[in-house]
């Protein structure tokens, strides 16, 4: 699969979490303690953020609005807000860990910054599994962290399935350790194996990505709902479309796709949760089947699914699923796309029989399912159409 970079916010709370250290970063300018000073900058795996004026620092909180409203204007999302740590340059550190088939490759020096590409100063060591305390000493000499802290981190690469993992600066006073800038690659397919730490909603890939129509449409959806609505277009002319429902249960559904060697063909990665009433279910719905038809794939399947929902209504958003289907139900079945549910909630009875009867009519039926098939399942039996 392919190896990608991770939302710098996301992998600080996971390394972070490990290593018992308190983190309060964010991506909202809400909430925030108007006596503090803090550090804004883009999340989007872009690297050498500072000599692009992506980053703000030592901001007052009435200074971070404007700067990040800069940041959105110039085509950038997603971002990061962080207490501003005071400290001098000669504190600054650089650590990189990269696995590799020995074990792990570590560059390291007792420098870093914004310069440390150009400083030639930094220093590479193989560390063995088997000789992890004796090879990193001298690491932890030279960087002056705490004994065990490279161990530390090579433990949350391996708990996390991280494939690279940079800080620079890393800042150490007195064995304090803090990571001011973080950035972190994963292959996708170990999204599988981490209990959704992190998944595709999570990746980064170093540029503004140009949105598309359908993505446009669904924000613009999300600022006048109480609903949740996410849309992550993955590959535009793949085969495999997720309709999924609840943030932990699409995640189990995306996973699935690549655990079964399909995550190439994955053309999203998107949910919708909170109870979306009828109209704002057929707008989403309408704008992902848009995404759809512009796929030049041969064989293209409708994976509509999620967990037991504890209120979203089964029956009142599947009657705005149908609604968008229907209106291009003639063009689907030409293309012979197939639809595969598996769903539950309040009304799924219901529910799961309009949607049985209206796909069985429009000649789109492919499998459908309530709680009474792992969520899972319903991802094998949608492959098998486009194999």
């Amino acid at each position: 699969m392919a190896r990608v970079k991770l939302s710098e916010l996301t992998a600080k709370k996971l390394l972070h979490n490990y290593l018992e250290i308190p983190y309060a970063g964010t991506d909202s300018p809400n909430s925030l303690d108007p006596s503090k000073k803090y550090v804004v900058k883009v999340d989007e795996g872009i690297k050498k953020r500072m000599k692009q004026g992506l980053v703000a620092v030592n901001v007052s909180v009435d200074e971070i609005s404007p700067f990040v409203q800069q940041l959105h204007n110039k085509g950038y999302t997603n971002i990061i807000i962080e207490e501003f740590v005071p400290h001098e340059n000669s504190q600054e550190k650089y650590l990189a860990i990269e696995r590799v088939r020995e074990g792990f490759k570590i560059f390291y020096s007792d420098t870093g910054g914004i310069e440390i590409e150009e400083s030639g100063n930094i220093h590479e060591e193989i560390v063995h599994a088997e000789n992890e305390t004796e090879e990193t000493a001298k690491i932890e000499q030279v960087l002056g962290v705490p004994q065990l802290f490279i161990s530390q981190i090579m433990g949350v690469m391996n708990t996390y399935h991280f494939s690279f993992l940079e800080i620079n600066p890393l800042v150490v006073q007195d064995q304090n350790v803090y990571i001011l800038d973080l950035a972190v690659e994963v292959d996708t397919a170990g999204s599988f194996f981490v209990d959704n730490a992190w998944g595709p909603q999570d990746y980064r890939y170093g540029h503004i990505k140009d949105k598309t129509e359908e993505e446009n449409n669904i924000e613009d959806l999300v600022s006048k709902s109480q609903a949740s609505f996410k849309f992550v277009p993955l590959n535009m002319n793949g085969s495999i479309f997720l309709l999924l429902s609840g943030g932990g249960a699409s995640i189990v559904i995306a996973d699935e796709v690549a655990n079964l060697g399909k995550g190439d063909t994955l053309a999203n990665y998107g949910e919708y949760s909170g109870n979306p009433n009828e109209e704002e279910t057929y707008i989403y719905t309408k704008n992902l089947l848009s995404y759809m038809q512009k796929s030049t794939s041969e064989k293209k399947v409708l994976i509509i699914a999620g967990g037991v929902a504890n209120f979203t209504d089964v029956k009142k958003t599947f009657l705005g699923v149908i609604r968008a289907i229907e209106e291009i139900s003639d063009s689907m079945k030409q293309s012979e796309v197939k639809v595969y549910v598996r769903r539950g909630g309040p009304n799924q009875v219901e529910g799961l029989a309009l949607m049985k009867e209206f796909l069985e009519k429009k000649g789109l039926y492919g499998q459908v399912s309530g709680p009474d098939i792992v969520l899972t399942e319903i991802v094998r039996e949608a492959i098998k159409h486009v194999e």
